[in-house]
């Protein structure tokens, strides 16, 4: 069993639960020993749930579109009552969580069996998984590489076929980031889209969107149904889908779309030749689809949105360990966690209340400015990362500049935030592999809201272009 639904996704697994030929006990027990068997040479399980998962499995489970489907959560935001939660912290030492969080609820709700919890850096701060704590998830496309950040850990999971989808979330390209890197569909949904209900209202200021990475389309879009959806006195309310499903946009071929195509950094770095010629080759494939391509800029002021941005996260990180410290009742000190995590926390407790209030209207203005461009196309094209997967420790800084790991990761990423800001939904898709085996994502964005549009052509792509045969060198 264990070999015979490795690379099935997680509407596949589902469907062989329905017609009997599987049980959820098997597809759990399949999913642990691929772990257990994988997990050593790729570090993205930190905390295991097997028993708990075994038992669920063995018993009667809710009736919903994944039933008996094993699946992970990312240690980072979807708490689970009674599992490990220490957001690659070691000032979290063993806590344990005491709620659940609504996301995680509605994941169970539809079936899911949870078999454990993946590999994320400390307080999801850089885009790679390496984490002083755990140690560093390893890409299973190449062992040397990184696996992205934060949701690397899931990430290297679908991509090995340990299980066919793992819990994401994204506050500047943390679904995105890593799903490029391990060959993956990575949907950041629509602000709101999904809920941080009970333990949050938004997370940064609406910088944090909450999904899944799968291996197809079709998975991140039947996901997306189950788990969408405010609770009462959330801040944002996604506007409401206009089809019957998220999944039924993915098997309708989409209208004939404007397409622009941007391969120039938003803020003026450079762009490798690898993922310019992933957004070529994909620009080519949609003009052969029918679609209207156009070329594209963002008239946005890089430098002043970068230091926007770093206002706004540095607060944002200043605000993660302060709610650490609610819980522990106890403060933190340099020596509970990362040298960069403490630069950033220390620059984020710098900042008055006047400076960050500056930074959320600076976004908002560049948030404008980025709406009023989506008015002259309807899907915008970019790469997903601005190189290659990066080898590991490409972002670890000198003892005596704790925040270089921070600055290079702007060079590294910056495709993926400015949607955060905006909130509008944006896909990685895993269209193109460069000569060294390493996958190049390429990222769409849609206008606020329309998920629809993005997965009706994510469908088609998939669909004229299919990856599902690909095999990371490691993996089940």
């Amino acid at each position: 069993m264990s070999d015979d639904t490795a690379w099935l996704d997680a509407t596949a697994q589902s469907a062989l639960v329905r017609s009997k030929e599987a049980s959820p006990a098997e597809l759990v027990d399949a999913a642990i020993a691929r772990i257990e068997r994988l997990n050593p040479q790729l570090n993205a399980v930190i905390h295991e749930l097997f028993g708990r998962a075994r038992a669920e499995a063995a018993g009667p489970l809710p009736e919903g579109p994944f039933q008996g489907v094993p699946m992970l959560l990312k240690d980072l935001g979807a708490e689970l009552a009674g599992a490990p939660f220490c957001e690659g912290l070691r000032f979290a030492g063993d806590y344990t969580s005491t709620v659940t969080q609504t996301l995680t609820q509605r994941f169970m709700d539809a079936g899911f069996v949870i078999c454990g919890k993946t590999n994320t850096p400390e307080l999801g701060i850089l885009p790679t998984t390496e984490p002083a704590r755990f140690g560093a998830s390893h890409n299973p496309w190449d062992l040397a590489h990184s696996t992205g950040g934060s949701s690397g850990g899931s990430a290297a999971a679908v991509a090995s076929g340990m299980v066919p989808v793992a819990h994401a979330n994204d506050g500047g390209g943390s679904i995105r980031i890593p799903a490029s890197c391990c060959g993956l569909v990575g949907l950041k949904p629509t602000r709101g889209r999904n809920s941080l209900a009970p333990q949050y209202g938004d997370l940064m200021g609406g910088l944090v969107c909450e999904h899944v990475v799968t291996r197809s389309v079709r998975d991140s879009a039947a996901i997306l149904d189950a788990t969408a959806g405010p609770v009462p006195g959330d801040p944002y309310w996604a506007p409401p889908r206009r089809g019957p499903s998220f999944a039924a946009s993915v098997a309708a071929p989409p209208a004939r779309l404007r397409v622009a195509v941007l391969t120039a950094s938003p803020t003026g770095t450079e762009v490798h030749a690898d993922c310019v010629a992933g957004v070529h080759r994909t620009a080519e494939l949609c003009e052969q689809l029918g679609h209207h391509m156009q070329e594209a800029t963002l008239d946005v002021d890089g430098d002043a949105f970068v230091g926007d941005f770093m206002n706004a996260w540095a607060a944002g990180n200043a605000w993660a360990i302060a709610d650490w410290e609610a819980r522990l009742g106890r403060p933190a000190s340099e020596e509970d966690v990362e040298p960069l995590s403490w630069a950033l926390i220390e620059m984020g407790r710098s900042l008055d209340a006047a400076q960050y209030l500056s930074a959320v209207q600076g976004l908002q203005k560049a948030t404008r400015q980025i709406a009023a461009a989506f008015e002259e196309f309807d899907v915008l094209l970019t790469p997903t990362l601005a190189e290659p997967p990066a080898p590991l420790g490409t972002f670890d800084s000198p003892p005596d500049e704790p925040l270089a790991g921070l600055f290079r990761s702007a060079a590294y990423v910056p495709f993926t935030p400015p949607f955060n800001v905006t909130g509008q939904p944006a896909i990685s898709l895993p269209l193109h592999w460069n000569d060294a085996g390493l996958p190049i994502g390429v990222q769409f964005v849609g206008r606020f809201g329309d998920e629809e549009t993005l997965l009706a052509l994510a469908g088609e792509l998939e669909r004229a272009a299919p990856w599902d045969q690909r095999r990371p060198p490691v993996g089940a």
